[in-house]
Parts: C-alpha cells; structure tokens; sequence
C-alpha cells in the first residue's frame, strides 16, 4: 500500500471548513516485479513549503502501532525547514517509544538528521543508520551525532562513487531492511523519487509526504 500527502497544494475542507492536503491511496501492486538525495530544487520552492500537520503525523504512528512493532525507514530531503525537522524528530521518537526499529542514513541537517536525534533520543540501540559511503566522508556535525550509535553500516568501498550513485544503492538497502518507508520529498528530489517507486515495487507500505 502506498499513501502520498501533498502539503503543497491543500484544498478546502467543506466538512469543517479547514484546509487539508490532498491524500492519495494506491492498492498494492498485484503483478510481480534519500541518505542523501540528490535534491535539484529552487528557493523559491523550498520558502513555499507548507508544514506538514501533527495530525497527520499522529495518523501515521497510530497506523503503525496498530499493525506491532516493525522496521520502519525514515528517509527525505536534506532541504528540510527547521519545523519540518522537529516534527520528523517526534516522529522517530514517538516510533521507537512505541518499540519499532527506525532505520534511516545520514546528510547534513534534513531528514535524516532529524529522525537520527529522535530515534537516539528515545532509544540509541533501536536506531540503525546505513550510510551511501563512510563515516569521515560525512558532515562533521553528523560525525559528532553519530557517536555513540552501535548499528552503522559504512561502505569504504564506495568512497569514490558519486553521491548520488551510492546514496540510490543506500535507499534500496534500507528499503530492503524494512516494512514500512516514510519519505518526506519533493517532486524535485529524484534520488528519492526513484527510491519511493523501488519500494512500491517490492511491495512495501510507503508514504510519501511531498513538501510542494
């Protein structure tokens, strides 16, 4: 199943007269067969995101803490506005103080970096970070966060791919590794855009909150 949230282009609520994003629903696919993302995105696009809601946010934890624990992938843009990054921080927190394993990778700020601080602010040892190459080739402000955290896998091996190339190989595992995949993205973010289709292929749950 894959649920996509638009935040960017709410429309009006004639129920209770509130703005609302659009929600699409998809059913799984019945035939066979972000880390960091790539972004491409202007800055006018990124000063016209609207903030996803905490409602919708607590829609998603309590889908997920109605099916049991599981491991949930939290991946997503690096250009993230700071109250996007404390709602994906309660979002982390909240999952693995609900039991559930959160697997994300690393970048500067965003995404990422904000699910790591929430994830290890409830549980370090229910955190697992899966990096597109090496601990030294990251932000040395992640440097510093991930010390501490046992479950980091690095990949000397791909120190001199592309970013964009080992951050595509880093999505798939993660996405491989977990039930359920949260991407908060832009329509831009074709890094992340390729991963959300990967995981709708394998067949997993996925919901995409699109920031534009």
């Amino acid at each position: 199943m894959a649920i996509d949230y638009r935040f960017g282009n709410a429309k009006n609520d004639t129920r209770g007269g509130k703005v609302l994003p659009e929600r699409y629903s998809y059913q799984d696919r019945l035939t066979s067969n972000s880390g960091l993302d790539g972004d491409q995105m202007s800055s006018v696009e990124r000063s016209s995101a609207t903030v996803p809601t905490v409602d919708e946010l607590a829609q998603e934890l309590l889908l997920i803490q109605q099916s049991g624990p599981r491991r949930v992938a939290i991946i997503g843009s690096r250009n993230l506005p700071l109250t996007h990054q404390q709602l994906v921080e309660m979002l982390a927190y909240a999952l693995v103080l609900s039991g559930n394993q959160v697997v994300t990778s690393g970048g500067a700020n965003g995404t990422n970096m904000a699910a790591i601080r929430g994830a290890q602010r409830a549980n370090p040892d229910r955190l697992e970070i899966i990096l597109p190459q090496t601990i030294g080739q990251q932000p040395t402000e992640v440097q510093d966060l991930l010390i501490g955290i046992r479950n980091i896998v690095e990949y000397p091996d791909r120190r001199t791919m592309t970013l964009a190339d080992a951050s595509k190989l880093c999505n798939h595992e993660i996405i491989d590794r977990c039930q359920q995949i949260i991407c908060f993205l832009w329509h831009t973010s074709y890094t992340l855009l390729e991963s959300v289709n990967y995981a709708k292929d394998h067949r997993k749950i996925v919901t995409s909150f699109y920031l534009d």
